[in-house]
């Protein structure tokens, strides 16, 4: 298992325990989840945020 895949499905689980039912815990779910995604996109290398990080800016 990749670690986008389980950054994905830890910020769902998470989303799911935090906000149990209702459209907001949806929302929130969704919210979680996609950060849990980009998590672990950078943990796989697949995403780079340097151009964010980086101090050196002309």
């Amino acid at each position: 298992m990749s670690a986008t895949i389980a950054g994905l499905l830890t910020g769902l689980v998470l989303g799911l325990a935090a906000a149990f039912g209702g459209f907001g815990a949806f929302l929130v779910v969704a919210v979680l989840g996609g950060l849990g995604l980009l998590v672990g996109r950078v943990l796989d290398g697949k995403l780079d945020l340097s151009q964010f990080t980086d101090r050196e800016r002309r």
